[in-house]
């Protein structure tokens, strides 16, 4: 069975086990004071272009959205995010679990726009007695593949600044976020236009971890008491620190987010050619393509992949999903099994 379910079937890039073994018999400091994930810090922030922000590395994804959000709202407060995000959809209540309620925008593509939130926001009356919105969240990628532009980017973030709520992107994906071709936004852009974001290495060649950046200075204030209060600061801390040391070291980062995204083009282009649509349209490592349920049923027995959405009673879109690791030779069978 060839796996197309997730990015993160295979372990990691070998540079972070070399890393790890280089530095496994060195003592050094714990709770991410080490010199492995200074340094790592060191190189994040220098894609970022920002000396105000401060970068906190935690292990997943889940965990980095309920700490940021939790962190930066009072009991009161509620967050803004698409009906498809992730906080909203596959994190088992865990924004809700800390008091915070999700305010959903229905969308088709996974994305909000400015205009979306300024309409939310028109909308909200009777205050005291209902929540207070005070963040916007949004993923990057999407959770269905799609991507925000430079100016999409830039209108939210005019939107959040001009009514007081915090910007916090979700990057789990964010590697593929800026490596599809027609991408114009820079790590440096997210840390002038947003409060928060974070860098996901998990699903881009990554043992585990995520990076945290906060650029909001008053954010950062007692940051690190919610990483302890949470079980989120770990005392061998290299552990999160290798990861990113070797993902932002001779651009290995984009590299691999790159490499992910052209292996789902060419898989992508093989479903156009035999005329098949697409749920959305996406240039990132996820597509949707919509099959008969008798083609998907035969191509399970030997790829595996989740089927997404029922179309109607003949036809369904799945999901496929490359990583950095997927090799040239398991994608043309996959063609060749189309």
């Amino acid at each position: 069975m060839i796996s197309f379910k997730n990015d993160y079937s295979e372990g990691c890039h070998p540079s972070i086990l070399k890393i790890l073994s280089d530095n496994n018999m060195q003592q050094e400091a714990g709770y991410g004071d080490d010199s492995i994930s200074n340094k790592a810090k060191e190189l994040i922030l220098k894609e970022v272009n920002s000396s105000s922000s401060e970068v906190y590395f935690v292990s997943g994804g889940t965990q980095a959205n309920l700490l940021v959000i939790a962190a930066t709202l009072r009991p009161h407060e509620s967050v803004i995010a698409a009906n498809t995000g992730h906080i909203n959809t596959h994190e088992a209540g865990a924004i809700e679990a800390t008091g915070h309620k999700i305010n959903s925008i229905e969308t088709i593509d996974g994305k909000i726009s400015g205009a979306d939130v300024q309409d939310f926001l028109d909308e909200y009356t009777n205050p005291p007695h209902m929540v207070k919105p005070r963040m916007v969240y949004i993923s990057n990628t999407t959770e269905v593949g799609t991507h925000y532009t430079k100016s999409e980017i830039e209108e939210l973030s005019k939107v959040c600044r001009g009514n007081d709520l915090y910007l916090f992107v979700d990057g789990a994906r964010l590697g593929s976020a800026l490596t599809v071709d027609s991408n114009d936004l820079s790590l440096e852009d997210l840390g002038q236009l947003t409060d928060v974001f974070y860098i996901g290495g998990t699903k881009n060649g990554a043992m585990l971890g995520e990076a945290i950046v906060i650029n909001n200075v008053e954010l950062q204030i007692d940051f690190p008491f919610h990483l302890k209060q949470h079980g989120a600061l770990m005392s061998k801390g290299r552990t999160l620190g290798a990861q990113f040391l070797a993902l932002f070291t001779d651009n290995l980062f984009f590299d691999l987010a790159r490499h992910a995204n052209l292996m789902a083009a060419k898989l992508a282009g093989a479903f156009a050619a035999k005329d098949y649509g697409f749920l959305v349209e996406s240039s990132s490592n996820q597509i949707f393509p919509i099959l008969p349920n008798g083609e998907i049923e035969r191509l399970e027995k030997k790829y595996g992949f989740y089927i997404w959405e029922k179309i109607d009673n003949e036809n369904s879109a799945i999901r496929i999903v490359t990583s950095w690791a997927t090799t040239i030779e398991s994608v043309d069978s996959f063609i060749a099994d189309i």
